[in-house]
């Protein structure tokens, strides 16, 4: 199945053409709940039949087993047939079982501890690695990982990681590797979309994995950084478009709204907007991964997929077609932003 594209070249180097179905590969690296090899590939194997030519990933998935998971799967991929990108920020290193990273979160993964290092000597590190554990020749984009509050705990670990990266030159060693041609775009995969800004604000970035932050329930990006991002030309990759699984599951009971059990006035949002859907013979999980691809500076929209039944649901809501009066409906009910692209 041939999937829409969008082409993206903000600084003139040929740029990168996305599927607007990309995939994300943190559950392949046991998010949760562990998967087998078979299960992984199989996974993978459906999401390219479909037509999906965009694969991001990260050393932290599985502490390296996302990464390793891919390497058989595009191994005998013509390498200009698809769009990858890995993330730097951590360093993945063997240790002692009891020293494990991630445990209750990753589940039957290599015996590795994740280390913060947002120094040019850890990004090219990191950099380095995840051809290795890629066996690739080519990695298209690389995001600086988790700048955020919500992965450092408070704002002032976040200000201190952020001014890591700068001051430490982490940032310098992501521009050179842009501009001796090594990458074609450089970014951030960050939670928060105000620390995106702040980052657009400092440094000459192209594009942004927004994770969970610009989707049918949230659309305060559009205060300032949405804004920014048109002026300059940035890209949006939208991920979590279902905010942890609620806008695909629907507003039930133990439902993931952001990593966690959905609270009762998230739960109760999700069911006006649900029965929106239903008025116009509309699927909630269809509308929730249109709608960020509504916003003009968004390049593609990356769920996740942990299996080929999660797959193919995700290749369904990208063929779906959304009648305008969804859109208009959501908004006159106070469901969506009015200045929301639709």
């Amino acid at each position: 199945m041939d999937l829409k594209t969008r082409h993206w070249d903000r600084i003139g180097n040929g740029g990168l053409t996305f599927t607007e179905l990309g995939f994300g590969t943190a559950p392949l690296g046991n998010l949760y709940r562990a998967i087998s090899d078979a299960d992984a590939r199989a996974t993978l194997d459906a999401a390219w039949d479909k037509g999906v030519r965009y694969y991001d990933t990260a050393p932290l998935y599985g502490l390296g087993l996302s990464e390793t998971r891919l390497n058989p799967f595009l191994r005998d991929k013509p390498r200009d047939d698809y769009v990858l990108s890995t993330k730097v920020g951590r360093l993945i290193q063997h240790c002692a079982p009891e020293h494990r990273s991630g445990e209750g979160k990753w589940f039957e993964v290599p015996q590795r501890r994740e280390q913060y290092d947002y120094t040019y000597d850890g990004v090219m590190r990191s950099f380095e690695h995840s051809f290795s554990r890629l066996g690739v020749d080519r990695i298209d984009i690389l995001y600086v990982h988790d700048l955020c509050i919500f992965s450092h705990g408070s704002k002032e670990m976040s200000d201190m990681r952020i001014e890591e990266f700068f001051g430490g030159r982490g940032y310098d060693a992501m521009v050179s590797l842009r501009d001796q041609g090594l990458i074609t775009a450089i970014g951030g995969g960050i939670n928060e979309w105000e620390v995106c800004q702040t980052l657009a604000e400092r440094g000459d970035f192209d594009l942004f994995l927004l994770a969970g932050r610009y989707t049918l329930l949230e659309q305060t990006a559009l205060d300032s950084f949405l804004p920014l991002c048109e002026a300059r030309g940035i890209g949006i990759v939208g991920g979590g478009p279902y905010n942890s699984g609620i806008l695909a599951t629907g507003a039930r009971q133990g439902a993931w709204y952001n990593y966690d059990v959905a609270p009762q006035e998230v739960l109760d949002r999700v069911s006006a907007i649900e029965r929106v859907c239903d008025a116009h013979g509309v699927r909630l999980v269809d509308a929730a991964f249109q709608f960020p691809l509504l916003h003009p500076a968004h390049v593609t929209v990356i769920p996740g997929g942990q299996g080929v039944s999660e797959m193919e649901g995700n290749a369904a809501a990208a063929r779906a077609k959304i009648p305008q009066g969804l859109w208009s409906d959501l908004k006159s009910e106070g469901l969506m932003r009015q200045d929301a692209p639709t």
